[in-house]
């Protein structure tokens, strides 16, 4: 005899979330700040959607392949084990499936690094019937997106049957960001469900956290139009200036109530006329992060210019010294993936690579910073070395002529700590608590 197991789903989805996943609409944007649920949501609904046509298969897609692990896989796997149903299921890792043991019948996870890949994707048991992109912001454009959409949702299923698409991102703060266009033209269109949704729509007991309301209240009182953009959702804009100052924090001396658990360095190496720079990152028991030191050589005005056996040398002598001071080696350190000549001297004198960090688009990588900085989370020992790097960070600012378009420049004047720093929190995002 079957085991039957009652769930109610209302204790897991919010109220908020009635309309659009009750809507008849084939298309379902769910947009909104962080924390309000919504990839939980759409999970949850998924795994009982597919449990209740026995044929029915799942692609779930982000930009990138080697972020699904940690992110919609996880977050399948999650919402199968709050449904009390993970018995009739086997997860796989290469590739990416989690597959109903009954039938055959499966979630499929992928990227669409290239989307030409997905087109020729072939299913052996049923057909899709679910696709979800997530984090859509980060896909290049619309038409990209709707490649692969089409190569599903055009196939004849069973009468009766149709393809169900979810979308879910964070909107950009840039306005001239094609996605934030695009959801306005989707608006009100047939078979179109817009939802934005936000963190006080969790409605449910026992959600969120108090640690994670409190982290909130930080951010909305250190930085508002940052907590407008990464908590309420709302499109910004990008301004002039991208730091607010006033949250960095200036130090005398180490906190004499927390410790450096790990430290770091990252660089920014310059060429004939552009400077080099180490930074010196700890962080804390506490989470936070302190600037330590920073070395800054700029061969401008000089005959003599260091090349990159002297700066090989420099490295050495700064990693040494914090390694000495704090009784461990670094973490990691961390350079510019396009960098080559410094990692290659430096490998060819000590043995040691440095590792060349994953960069994103600039507004991506200077989202971390402030994300950082917001939370409240980031010091800076108020040394002689360390005046270049508030100096930069103080100036560093957007070019007013690039700010009506989707690929916004920072102006490239002074701003290699910027660079080395924004390169420390990309390169160790997870180990600082970020989470994208």
């Amino acid at each position: 005899m079957k085991k039957q197991i009652t769930i109610n789903a209302d204790n897991m989805i919010c109220p908020h979330f009635d309309r659009v996943l009750f809507s008849r609409c084939l298309n379902k944007v769910l947009k909104g700040g962080r924390g309000s649920t919504k990839s939980s949501v759409i999970s949850i609904q998924l795994v009982m959607d597919f449990l209740q046509d026995s044929q029915a298969n799942v692609l779930i897609m982000r930009k990138v392949a080697n972020t699904i692990e940690l992110s919609v896989y996880e977050q399948i796997k999650w919402a199968i084990y709050m449904l009390h149903v993970d018995s009739l299921f086997e997860f796989k890792k290469s590739p990416y499936r989690i597959v109903d043991k009954r039938n055959g019948t499966a979630f499929y996870f992928s990227g669409v690094d290239d989307p030409q890949k997905l087109k020729s994707m072939i299913i052996a048991h049923g057909y899709v019937r679910y696709l979800w992109f997530e984090e859509l912001a980060e896909f290049d454009s619309w038409q990209e997106v709707d490649m692969v959409r089409a190569s599903f949702t055009r196939k004849q299923l069973p009468p009766g049957a149709h393809v169900v698409t979810y979308y879910s991102y964070n909107p950009p703060k840039n306005p001239y960001e094609w996605i934030n266009e695009w959801v306005t033209q989707r608006e009100g269109v047939p078979n179109w469900f817009v939802d934005h949704s936000t963190y006080k729509d969790v409605t449910l007991p026992n959600i969120l956290s108090q640690d994670y309301i409190d982290e909130i209240n930080t951010v909305k009182q250190n930085n508002y139009d940052y907590y407008r953009w990464m908590y309420l959702g709302e499109v910004i804009g990008l301004g002039t200036n991208i730091y607010n100052m006033d949250n960095f924090k200036s130090l005398k001396e180490l906190p004499s109530d927390d410790y450096i658990t790990n430290w770091f360095c990252a660089i920014d190496s310059g060429h004939e006329v552009s400077a080099t720079t180490f930074g010196a990152y700890g962080l804390t028991r506490k989470g936070n992060i302190i600037l330590l030191d920073t070395y800054y050589y700029s061969p401008q005005g000089k005959a003599h210019k260091k090349p990159p056996s002297e700066l090989s040398k420099d490295l050495y002598s700064f990693i040494n010294k914090l390694a000495k001071q704090f009784k461990k080696p670094a973490t990691k350190l961390t350079i510019d993936s396009a960098e080559g000549a410094l990692d290659n001297q430096f490998y060819n004198d000590y043995g040691v690579h440095l590792h060349k960090v994953a960069k994103l688009k600039k507004v991506d990588m200077i989202d971390r910073v402030q994300n950082i900085v917001a939370q409240g989370r980031f010091y800076y020992l108020d040394t002689e070395a360390n005046k270049i790097f508030i100096e930069e960070h103080r100036n560093y600012r957007w070019d007013e002529k690039t700010l009506n378009s989707d690929d916004p420049k920072v102006v490239k004047e002074e701003d290699h700590t910027c660079d080395q720093f924004q390169y420390f929190v990309r390169d160790n995002e997870r180990l600082l608590g970020l989470k994208y």
